[in-house]
């Protein structure tokens, strides 16, 4: 393979977890972030090559169509979460737009027959600052983010994901952002622990498993174990939809912990 050959080119598909609120710029003394701070970190280090930019889709937007962020500059934050402190409300992260992202991936969506807007005025939600200012702490690569479709039908972001697979190939690094566990009442629950687990255990086989089934899988994720204990409402786990469908390859688990009590992981496909 060389260096200069689509596959040297390519860019992995992430689905990240993107922690509680602004959970990684506050205190942290029993250090329940830690790990999951620290991958983050690490992201970009482990990219073939730097992104020319970024297409993220958040658990925290949604809309009657896939709709992309096409502000001209920065987009602005969405400060989206309650009850921090007063400092978290004044966090940063000025990365640029990409209006012509934007149109790219909306266009790529309706050439595949799929539903796709632009919102010029949407800023990015803490889905995508919180994790994103960890990740990429100088803001220069120019971000889009992207909506789930109301509905959260996993078969339509699985093919969201497949229609913006070409993006990878032209240096945009494509993201979901979400939570593998995300039921407000079991962190921190011990009685939530065993059921985190199976249902990660089986998120992990999904995951990894090759495209076509792991395709099946992923669509009928809500007869997996626990799965409505693990996701009450399903917003934080569709984003892994759009990046799993965004590759052919098997997946990886990127990242594996005990946050607050449960099993939370991180995939990434090539």
């Amino acid at each position: 393979m060389t260096e200069d050959s689509p596959a040297a080119a390519r860019l992995p598909s992430l689905y990240i977890p993107h922690g509680g609120g602004p959970c990684f710029f506050m205190p942290d003394p029993q250090e329940n972030w830690a790990g999951m701070a620290a991958y983050l970190r690490g992201l970009a280090a482990s990219l073939p090559r730097r992104p020319r930019a970024i297409l993220i889709v958040s658990g925290h937007w949604e809309a009657p169509a896939f709709t992309f962020t096409a502000a001209e500059g920065h987009p602005g934050l969405i400060y989206d979460y309650y009850g921090f402190p007063p400092e978290t409300y004044q966090l940063a992260w000025p990365a640029p737009g990409d209006p012509a992202l934007a149109e790219r991936g909306a266009a790529l969506l309706r050439d595949a027959g799929l539903p796709a807007g632009l919102d010029a005025g949407r800023g990015f939600d803490h889905g995508v600052f919180v994790p994103m200012k960890v990740a990429f702490p100088d803001s220069d690569v120019p971000t889009v983010q992207m909506s789930l479709a109301q509905g959260l039908d996993p078969a339509l972001h699985l093919a969201a994901g497949r229609a913006l697979a070409p993006l990878r190939d032209e240096g945009v690094l494509v993201i979901g952002s979400g939570m593998s566990f995300h039921n407000m009442r079991g962190f921190g629950n011990p009685q939530a622990e065993a059921p985190s687990r199976a249902f990660d255990e089986w998120l992990g086989a999904a995951a990894t498993a090759g495209a076509e089934v792991r395709a099946d899988s992923l669509t009928r994720w809500a007869a997996a174990p626990f799965a409505r204990l693990s996701h009450p409402r399903e917003e934080h786990l569709l984003p892994l939809m759009v990046a799993a469908g965004a590759s052919d390859e098997a997946g990886q688990r990127d990242y594996n912990e005990l946050v607050l009590g449960t099993a939370i992981s991180a995939f990434r496909f090539a």
